[in-house]
């Protein structure tokens, strides 16, 4: 994946990744505060784990349109973090997903790149649904979920996480 803008909204630009962005990853994920609710053991990503996630990211937009965007400020092109969609479980659903750096936290930031996706998923793609979930104890992540319109479903328990699942369906035309 190039670093072709994908979408812009408002404040951000969400884009691909260059390869020679990895360090900005490994500032996102390495932080004890991003990784505590996104892997099973809470640990901070090695540089090598977010390289090999970076493929998996390209490998899924080049395959499937879809994957972890780049999310930068618009109005002075700082780094904020990741977010898109992945593919969950054996169907391959999309499922969105989201993480900015610390100091981005409660500025809207998340919000604005999860509406977004909302609505390029079902603007660009054939897929008239999505999933998302978060750790039970990620509050500020689920706000988000419910705050893009999405419908809790049920909880379940992924690599030992305990997560609330939610799903947001294409608004009839």
């Amino acid at each position: 994946m190039s670093a072709l803008k994908l979408f812009e909204t408002d404040r951000l630009i969400l884009s691909g990744w260059r390869d020679d962005e990895l360090d900005d990853l490994v500032r996102l994920h390495g932080d004890p505060l991003v990784a505590r609710y996104l892997d099973a053991d809470g640990q901070p990503w090695s540089r090598e784990k977010a390289a090999t996630r970076l493929a998996l990211w390209h490998d899924n937009f080049a395959r499937h349109r879809m994957g972890k965007l780049r999310l930068t400020r618009k109005s002075d092109g700082a780094f904020i973090g990741r977010a898109g969609f992945g593919l969950f479980g054996d169907k391959g659903e999309p499922e969105i997903g989201y993480a900015l750096l610390p100091e981005h936290h409660g500025q809207g930031y998340a919000s604005e790149a999860a509406s977004g996706l909302r609505d390029w998923i079902f603007r660009e793609t054939d897929w008239d649904y999505f999933l998302g979930f978060a750790d039970v104890r990620n509050s500020a992540s689920l706000a988000v979920l419910q705050r893009i319109g999405m419908t809790r479903t049920h909880v379940a328990v992924i690599d030992n996480q305990e997560c609330q699942f939610h799903i947001m369906r294409k608004p009839a035309a």
